[in-house]
């Protein structure tokens, strides 16, 4: 294979990836070897590639790359999520460009257009995914609403349901008035918003007094049933057993007595709107007060609203303002810092809002989850994340499971006539079921519910029913692959999903659903802001990949990329991958542009470089193995770059380079071969592009052999005592070389190095050839005017005698010594001016300090080096 003069990504990412697939390389099926499996956290199926999938599919990639190179039989599966709420706003979208209205549709002729825009856009993301070389097993691509995936749904519904853990009731819950559904607390994000706190006047009924309630939200007055005060609140005693009037809306409600109100906040009389609010639900339940739903679905007043009715929310609260001031209703109105909820997926602000649902109970099933985490037989990488996670799960509440929506799975509950229920995964059942009660009904007679289910009620079952049916026996693949091993995911979703998952685990397999979970961080720019499309701050993966590789752009994503930690992304970085690709590239070029001599024998630096680079690469195997294990990724990517920039590159293939235009002995080359093939395979789950490509250059391939399916060998015992002398040896290298540099010799010149009778000269063929020695002469006494250094307990002497003009050494240092002197006067007059001295800044003060003290000790050392020039 003919090498080109420079790495090019384009003509080599391709190549190998189609290769990949045309030889069937990633996929997976059962057999003797331990099974390692890795299920990806399925992207919305309207999606395209960011940068959180971009380190996230990196991360997994790199995981399930090494674990076929160690033994392990790897399954990655992949897969998209049906992602009710935002595919359904995407499919209205596009159905109001054409002039149609979802009510204008039946829920057939809607999900007809839902699946066609599912299969228009649903394999992107995952072909994206191909270009980051991301090694799935496509072969079991998975969908959360397929077939089989929407069987093992249904029959889980029908199971909890039969065990007396699905329910249905009215609760208030989180409305998403622009997307009309409702959400779990997890679905909601607060941020902090400014806003204003109206004081709003309640008169006393039949009385000319009133009290004052303070609220953010006075739009939903039309829904109060009653003001609520502390029974042991003395301000408030008169009020006992009275009515107010609720200000514009002219309706008498009850004042309630209740602990529950804080008596230091606001004015201590709390409006109670059982309908709008968790807490006042609560309220009203304890003390029976009516709830009063005010809202219609979009977030506009009905027919409750009064005079308000048909506006929208947020002009209601305007106008009310407006009209209490008029009618001296308010108090005042103060500026107020909130934190308001809004809807993770359309970013609308959520309305509190009484609504009819389904709801999981969850205290019961989260217990076993909850004890795996904490014991550690779930391990979360980085360990930090464990008291959120503890602090979820000991407050969880039951989880609101229903949606209104028609895209996702339909909730399989049946209503009769009668009003009863059934819950069957199938018609024919529910029919069955009905049939029991009434065995006259035919399927024409029931309903089903028209709710279909929270998303991650498919979501949570997806490390079982990527394999099988989440009920029943099970089979062989779902027994080998399960439970999977590592989960790779973002810290923000560790209880909609995380623990969803674990709960599923543990309740329909006995068993938790993998062993480790690796959190990411959130990838922000390099001044700390998170990227989005709002900002304008978030590259394009695709491009970026054009730009600078695939490898590149892994390598610049991992070099910063430490568990659980966010990442600060700057573009630098992947410049930094492909500069490095062209490293290894140039380095791989050299070795095969070596001629080889048969004849050679195996000079003594080669030898040693060999025995030394052996020994390193067994130490850094070692250490990979210890950081793979801690999933510190980015440290062990970090270790290999410095082990083929430096190590292998700047001193191993410097010393066994045979000189110009000389040959090399075949031991060597072999040598330097085999430990580039062994690089290239520690590299390879990182860059796996540049590594395949020089490996199949590097010797005759077979078809079908790939790096990526070779084994890593197991190490060696590094010799430590060889390895701390090479650290030794290449210390005083770069010692020789500063001197080279400031007394301005070629470095082509040879030198003398004079050491003291104790120094081992175990490496002295090292140092001749790496340092550019003549000879290593070993004295107690070292030459007159000799630049002496010390590394490590020895003392080391380079002789300049005949080296360098001593007189023009000389006038050198002494001009600089003169500069340096009166620099340092200006210094010392500035510091001298007590006037100066009180009005500068701190700060400036102690920057002329440091350029004094810097000054002192420039002179010290010019004046040692001129009387150790004059004594020459």
């Amino acid at each position: 294979m003919e090498l080109a003069a420079k790495y090019s990504p384009e003509a080599v990412e391709s190549k190998w990836y189609e290769y990949w697939m045309r030889e069937n390389l990633f996929h997976s099926t059962p057999d003797s070897r331990p099974a390692y499996t890795v299920v990806i956290p399925p992207p919305n199926v309207t999606g395209v590639l960011h940068m959180g999938h971009m380190l996230n599919n990196t991360i997994q990639d790199i995981l399930v790359r090494r674990a076929r190179m160690t033994g392990f039989n790897a399954c990655w599966v992949p897969g998209t999520d049906h992602a009710s709420i935002a595919t359904e706003a995407k499919v209205v979208a596009r159905l109001a460009e054409q002039g149609v209205k979802k009510s204008d549709l039946s829920r057939e002729q809607f999900l007809e257009h839902a699946w066609e825009w599912t299969y228009e856009h649903g394999g992107i993301i995952l072909e994206q995914l191909k270009r980051l070389g991301a090694s799935c097993d496509w072969a079991r691509t998975a969908f959360t609403m397929d077939a089989e995936r929407s069987k093992s749904v249904l029959e889980v519904f029908v199971d909890l349901y039969n065990k007396g853990l699905i329910y249905r009731g009215v609760r208030v819950v989180n409305w998403d008035p622009e997307a009309k559904t409702a959400l779990s607390d997890e679905e909601v994000i607060y941020k902090e918003q400014q806003g204003k706190l109206y004081y709003l006047r309640y008169y006393v009924e039949g009385e000319d007094r009133y009290v004052v309630v303070a609220t953010t939200r006075p739009e939903t007055i039309m829904g109060d049933t009653a003001v609520c005060i502390n029974p042991h609140d003395e301000r408030y005693r008169d009020l006992r057993g009275r009515r107010l009037i609720i200000p514009i809306v002219g309706r008498s409600i009850p004042v309630i007595e209740d602990e529950y109100v804080d008596l230091e906040f606001g004015t201590g009389c709390l409006k109670v709107t059982p309908a709008h609010d968790v807490n006042d639900h609560m309220l009203g339940e304890k003390h029976q007060l009516e709830s009063i739903d005010i809202f219609h679905d979009d977030g506009s007043l009905n027919e409750h609203g009064g005079r308000y009715a048909g506006m929208d929310r947020f002009a209601v609260r305007k106008q009310i303002e407006v009209d209490l001031i008029e009618a001296g209703l308010m108090e005042r109105v103060e500026d107020y810092t909130n934190k308001v909820g809004h809807s993770e997926r359309t970013n609308a602000v959520i309305e509190p809002k009484l609504s009819m649902q389904w709801f999981l109970k969850m205290s019961e099933l989260s217990k076993p989850a909850l004890e795996a985490v904490l014991e550690d037989e779930i391990k979360l990488h980085p360990a930090k994340f464990k008291a959120t996670y503890r602090h979820w799960m000991e407050n969880v509440k039951d989880w609101c499971i229903s949606r209104q929506l028609w895209w996702g799975h339909r909730i399989p509950a049946y209503y009769l006539p009668s009003g009863a229920v059934v819950v069957a995964a199938t018609d024919e059942e529910a029919l069955r079921l009905a049939q029991q009660q009434d065995p006259s009904l035919v399927m024409a007679d029931l309903r089903q519910e028209e709710d279909a289910l929270d998303t991650w009620f498919s979501s949570w079952l997806w490390p079982i029913t990527v394999f099988a049916p989440a009920l029943g026996e099970g089979n062989a693949e779902l027994d080998y692959y399960y439970p999977t091993a590592d989960l790779v995911t973002a810290p923000d979703i560790l209880f909609f999903w995380v623990a969803r998952m674990i709960i599923a685990g543990y309740e329909f397999r006995g068993k938790k659903p993998f062993e480790n979970v690796y959190l990411t961080g959130i990838v922000r720019d390099k001044i700390g802001r998170k990227m989005s499309k709002s900002l304008g701050n978030s590259p394009d993966p695709l491009e970026l990949i054009d730009r600078f590789g695939a490898d590149g752009v892994r390598m610049g994503m991992m070099m910063s990329a430490p568990a659980g930690n966010d990442i600060l992304f700057d573009e630098a970085l992947c410049e930094q991958g492909r500069n490095f690709c062209n490293k290894v590239w140039n380095a791989f070029r050299l070795v095969k542009g070596w001629q080889v001599d048969e004849a050679l024998a195996q000079p003594e630096a080669a030898r040693l470089g060999s025995k030394w680079f052996e020994h390193r690469l067994w130490s850094a195997a070692v250490e990979l193995e210890d950081l793979f294990s801690k999933y510190r990724l980015s440290e062990a990517l970090t270790l290999l770059y410095k082990l083929i920039r430096d190590d292998f590159s700047s001193c191993y293939l410097e010393l066994i380079k045979p000189a110009y235009g000389e040959p090399i002995d075949p031991k060597t080359l072999a040598e330097a071969e085999h430990f580039f093939e062994l690089l290239l395979a520690y590299l390879h789950p990182f860059m796996p592009f540049i590594t395949e490509e020089l490996w199949q250059a590097l010797r005759q391939r077979r078809e079908g052999e790939s790096l990526m399916i070779t084994q890593l060998p197991h190490a060696g015992l590094a010799d430590e005592a060889l390895l701390v002398a090479m650290d030794e040896a290449l210390q005083i290298i770069s010692a020789v070389r500063n001197v080279r540099a400031s007394k301005q010799l070629s470095p082509r010149e040879e030198l003398l190095l004079e050491a003291n009778p104790h120094f081992s000269d175990r490496l002295d063929a090292v140092l001749l050839k790496l340092a550019n020695l003549s000879e290593i002469k070993r004295c107690e006494i070292k030459s007159d005017g000799a630049v002496a250094f010390v590394v490590g307990v020895h003392e080391f002497a380079l002789p300049m005698d005949g080296l360098i003009n001593v007189e023009e050494e000389v006038a050198k240092l002494e001009a600089d010594l003169e500069y340096q002197r009166k620099f340092l006067a200006s210094v010392e007059k500035k510091l001298s001016n007590q006037s100066f001295v009180e009005r500068a800044p701190e700060q400036v003060i102690a920057l002329e300090r440091k350029k004094k003290s810097d000054a002192e000790s420039r002179i010290l050392t010019l004046q040692q080096s001129l009387e150790q020039l004059r004594s020459l």
